[in-house]
């Protein structure tokens, strides 16, 4: 069977997708690393971290790297300046796994020729629900920057709020849309 034109950007995106997943993945797992070595941000963390473990100077044991990152899966829970952050951002990143696993449901279905599917629906709703919860979850770390940490501002997490919810209204509206078409796509198909 020869693929559309939808099908085969569907096939690059599906690919795209598969390798953004696999790098959250990865990412969450040095969540609590990134944070807790964060003193000038946690991009500045994060990179600092890294370019140890991949750069070692004389000095440095990539092995003793390897073991922080693994202890301070348990060291972050004793401290309120990283157990707020930790938990947003690991709230964040496995709300966004679910809603790329989701977008590879519906590229699924439009690979297999069924883009107007109840299956479409639902995997836009589960996307829907997941945005609203980086919201909430950007939102309780924005107020929590702003009453405990005196008026700290994130502006990343800041602006994560109305981008995450206007996603997750554009994915419910896009759920109800698919829902209705292929509810008139099994009625005109019983009326052949």
């Amino acid at each position: 069977m020869r693929l559309t034109a939808v099908q085969k950007a569907a096939k690059a995106l599906n690919v795209l997708i598969l390798f953004a997943l696999a790098c959250n993945v990865a990412l969450l797992y040095l969540v609590p690393t990134a944070v807790m070595f964060s003193q000038g941000g946690f991009l500045e963390g994060a990179r600092g971290y890294l370019s140890g473990l991949l750069h070692p100077d004389e000095d440095d044991i990539v092995m003793a790297g390897v073991a922080g990152s693994v202890l301070a899966w348990f060291w972050f829970w004793g401290d309120a300046e990283t157990l707020v952050p930790v938990l947003s951002l690991l709230l964040s990143g496995g709300c966004t796994a679910v809603i790329l696993w989701q977008a590879r449901r519906v590229l699924g279905a439009i690979l297999r020729g069924e883009p107007l599917s109840l299956e479409n629906a639902a995997a836009l709703r589960r996307a829907a629900g997941c945005c609203f919860l980086v919201s909430a979850g950007a939102l309780a770390y924005v107020v929590w920057g702003i009453f405990v940490r005196t008026f700290q501002l994130s502006l990343a997490a800041a602006l994560f709020v109305p981008v995450f919810f206007a996603g997750g209204l554009l994915c419910l509206v896009m759920s109800a849309l698919f829902r209705q078409a292929a509810e008139l796509k099994a009625e005109n198909d019983l009326t052949i």
